[in-house]
């Protein structure tokens, strides 16, 4: 069969990626490619360069896709999704990413930022052999929670209370503790509210399973994105942010766990997080592997 690849375009494709990512899950995410709701939460998130979407590419194969190579934020960084039996267009996408995908610096140096998972030796040996580098910092850990069928019951600190977007939507609470959570000074603009709108804006985006944290002053003091992927049944936790004034008092953990519990109840029995991080661990997430960023200036 012929391979041929193509540009990227609108909402169609936005969802036949997203089926593409469902197809090629397997358990443990041994795949290694992004889950669903990782494509998803990209397009939500107020950071992405929208007018290089047309610069991801679409490899197919009588009309099925087979690969994808895209950037995340934005240009500059790549990363890799590829059908078991088609591993070896990673060197054509690798091609394609050095061509279009790269990033500039300020100085109009251009650079490309490969992901590479840590069991991808295939790839990894390939990106080594065009003198790339390893650059630790940018590094992805991918970790993963068993949903347990009983799952123990979530508490809070008195006066405090869990609630999801789904019983309380207020835009702007959410915008504070998002604003400060990813420790922005201050308090934050208004301008932001078109932000929340925004992550509020893909197809499988859930009111009910993002959780909140009230305080008794009535303010949003710690966030928990969760997603749920039913044909997989797996969640996802992104974003996660807690008001540095509330921090240290479990409420973080508190929200994580009630949307990966509500998860389970309608069918996950795993929960999936970009981090691996002893917030997590405390929880009971451990790492599957690492997404490494190799680096290349051109």
């Amino acid at each position: 069969m012929v391979i041929k690849h193509r540009q990227y375009s609108g909402p169609d494709d936005f969802a036949l990626v997203g089926d593409f990512l469902i197809s090629v899950y397997r358990p443990g995410n041994k795949d290694g490619n992004w889950l669903q709701p990782t494509w998803e939460y990209m397009h939500s998130h107020p950071n992405l360069d929208e007018s290089s979407l047309s610069k991801i590419r679409i490899w197919e194969e009588s009309d099925e896709i087979v690969a994808v190579v895209n950037y995340e934020s934005t240009l500059g960084e790549v990363f890799f999704q590829t059908h078991p039996k088609h591993t070896h267009l990673k060197q054509d996408m690798l091609d394609y990413a050095e061509t279009h995908l790269y990033g500039e610096t300020e100085t109009g140096n251009r650079f490309v930022r490969a992901f590479v998972n840590d069991f991808d030796i295939e790839l990894e040996t390939l990106v080594q052999s065009r003198g790339y580098e390893m650059a630790g910092k940018y590094t992805r850990p991918i970790s993963e929670f068993l949903i347990p069928q009983q799952f123990p019951p979530v508490e809070l600190l008195e006066g405090f209370h869990i609630k999801s977007l789904a019983d309380d939507n207020d835009l702007m609470k959410i915008h504070r503790v998002l604003w400060r959570g990813f420790d922005h000074a201050g308090e934050p603009p208004e301008e932001g509210i078109e932000w929340r709108k925004k992550m509020q804006s893909t197809p499988n985006f859930r009111k009910d399973l993002t959780i909140v944290v009230e305080a008794p002053s009535g303010d949003f003091v710690s966030f928990s994105g969760t997603w749920y992927e039913s044909v997989n049944k797996i969640a996802y936790v992104e974003p996660v942010a807690t008001d540095p004034d509330y921090r240290r008092m479990g409420l973080g953990k508190a929200a994580v766990l009630e949307g990966v519990r509500r998860c389970g109840a309608l069918g996950a029995t795993v929960a999936y997080v970009g981090s691996d991080m002893k917030f997590y661990q405390a929880m009971g997430f451990t790492k599957n592997f690492d997404s490494n960023c190799w680096i290349k200036h051109f």
